[in-house]
């Protein structure tokens, strides 16, 4: 029996987030662009979630999950928390943060791999202030404020791809879980 990415109960109401402080409102629209991600996903076997839809682009909606897993250790552990880890998917055959080489992909392992790294992300960012800075690969002071709002322009960005994809793969449209 084919692997399901499984249905995603939604725990952030955008509209709950108009007035919060600021560090909630940042949490909350995380993690409301990270369960969009898993409901774009929601439903569909892994052979689906394999597939290119919007050719000649070699996006998957799988690709996406593990790109973010990606983008999620790079920013929350390597990059602000300074942890010396390797990557979850890339490497020679897959030079693009997880994006590549998915036709053979065990998608059961990518969403674990995800839903660790969002774990270990959530971890890495707990008890350090908004303005608690690290050098960037270049040099450059970047804040914790800064990862958050570049991890949800990150998922914005992409939930537009999944959009797209899911919509090509079984005409499902919408953000609802």
């Amino acid at each position: 029996m084919a692997w399901t990415a499984p249905p995603v109960v939604r725990t952030v109401e955008v509209a709950s987030l108009g007035s919060v402080p600021e560090r909630r409102m940042l949490e909350g629209w995380l993690q409301w662009h990270r369960e969009t991600l898993m409901v774009k996903c929601a439903g569909l076997e892994s052979a689906d979630l394999a597939i290119t839809t919007v050719e000649p682009s070699t996006l998957s909606l799988l690709g996406l999950v593990r790109h973010m897993a990606e983008i999620e250790r790079w920013w929350f552990r390597r990059s602000f928390a300074g942890e010396a880890l390797g990557d979850v998917f890339t490497g020679p055959e897959d030079g693009d943060e997880g994006l590549d080489g998915v036709e053979a992909a065990d998608a059961a392992r990518a969403f674990e791999s995800f839903r660790t790294e969002v774990r270990l992300s959530d971890a890495a960012a707990a008890g350090h202030d908004l303005d608690e800075t690290f050098r960037s690969g270049g040099g450059v002071p970047l804040s914790l404020r800064w990862v958050y709002v570049v991890m949800i322009q990150e998922y914005a960005r992409h939930n537009g791809h999944a959009d797209l994809l899911r919509e090509r793969t079984d005409g499902a449209t919408g953000d609802t879980g």
